[in-house]
């Protein structure tokens, strides 16, 4: 047993001895989507601080929680707040939280982030399914010793994000009415933002959305076996031709004011799975 699975063992230990039951769902929210999660009946709460060897969230809008508790009938762990590699965690510290959720045996990921859309056809507010990704970090999770219980070390990326899903989640979208767009996700180290130069080669390469995370937990998610659904929520819309700057502060805002319509999402795709 590598040291990595030792933590990822004593930190899902700590939160099952709080638990009455154990979720089958975990929910990651990224970055202002913290209030997506206001709909879950809590059974416990933990400060990441609180959990041995959990690493714990430097940027704002991400509250640093678990939550676990009820939605809509099924039993969800409520991970508010992730680690990004700008931050100076390493890929498998980045993707602990995916290690404790496979410790805890859930199998259905429903992972959230803020990003900056690639395409014209997108507004500010919109949600986008991802429907695959292209890992521009130069990282990947998997790298080092392999752990045989975790899964393949030479996991298939061809299906990441569950076919299913995305297809249970496009119906949703239809009924709710809420402005829902599909697309590939494009993950960058940053902390920077990108270039116009930047943002024209993106789009050429076929990406649809921009961020700084997800990629190294959904990698490692794909190894624990797990069914994945990506949402990314579009905060701002680029055009390398008449580029506007975009701060933190206003990305937080657009993300806070669609956590209700997500919320509304996640609470129906939970209670359809």
């Amino acid at each position: 047993m590598n040291s990595l699975k030792a933590k990822a063992i004593t930190a899902a230990g700590h939160i099952r001895s709080h638990l009455l039951r154990i979720p089958e769902i975990a929910i990651l929210t990224g970055t202002g989507l913290g209030e997506c999660a206001d709909g879950v009946s809590i059974h416990a709460q933990f400060e990441y601080q609180d959990i041995p060897h959990f690493p714990v969230s430097t940027v704002e809008g991400h509250p640093g929680q678990l939550l676990i508790g009820d939605l809509k009938g099924r039993e969800v762990a409520v991970f508010k707040g992730r680690f990004h590699l700008y931050e100076g965690y390493s890929p498998q510290e980045v993707a602990f939280s995916v290690r404790v959720m496979q410790e805890l045996g859930i199998k259905i990921f429903i992972v959230s982030n803020a990003a900056g859309g690639l395409s014209s056809r997108f507004s500010a507010g919109d949600i986008m399914i991802i429907q695959d990704h292209i890992n521009l970090t130069g990282q990947n999770p998997l790298v080092g010793s392999h752990e045989p219980d975790w899964g393949n070390r030479f996991p298939d990326m061809a299906k990441a994000y569950h076919p299913e899903l995305i297809k249970l989640a496009l119906t949703l979208g239809n009924q709710l009415n809420i402005p829902i767009q599909t697309g590939v996700y494009a993950g960058l180290l940053g902390p920077s933002l990108e270039t116009p130069a930047e943002i024209r080669y993106l789009q050429t390469i076929g990406a649809s959305a921009v961020g700084f995370s997800t990629i190294m937990e959904v990698i490692t998610a794909v190894q624990a076996g797990m069914k994945i659904i990506g949402l990314s929520t579009i905060t701002n819309v680029h055009n390398p031709d008449n580029p506007a700057p975009a701060t933190i502060e206003e990305i937080l805002d657009v993300a806070r004011r669609t956590s209700p319509a997500l919320q509304q999402f996640i609470e129906s795709l939970v209670k359809a799975m």
